[in-house]
């Protein structure tokens, strides 16, 4: 006869925050961080957008990840955030790629036949 599996717990090392309040605290002080820093963003790269848009943007982004609730990969964003952050205002980015951030988003290609036909695909 085998032995039953025990299955257990697998317990993984935190990488900035302990908790879903810290985590939800680190998020907010990123957000305000970047939402200062957004007029001498526009000013030093130049941007032909206002600070609206800019602070538009910025709220579209983080709304984009609200729905996720796993620490780690919050941390793991909040690093990539904080080091986007400090790219952009030591200016080692250039301007192109602040402005990608506007880009249009892309229509989804036709799936059925006659959209295809229309569209002049094959």
């Amino acid at each position: 006869m085998a032995a039953p599996v025990k299955t257990g717990l697998r317990y993984v090392k935190p990488i900035l925050s302990l908790t879903p309040g810290d985590c939800r605290n680190r998020v907010i002080t990123l957000y305000k961080a970047w939402y200062r820093q957004i007029p001498y963003i526009t000013a030093l790269y130049d941007l032909p957008k206002t600070d609206a848009d800019c602070r538009k943007k910025l709220k579209e982004i983080f709304k984009r990840n609200a729905h996720l609730t796993d620490i780690r990969t919050i941390d793991i964003l909040l690093i990539k955030g904080q080091m986007e952050l400090e790219e952009t205002t030591n200016m080692w980015k250039p301007t192109c790629t602040l402005l990608y951030y506007w880009n249009d988003t892309v229509d989804p290609k036709p799936t059925d036949f006659m959209s295809k036909f229309l569209g002049g695909q094959n």
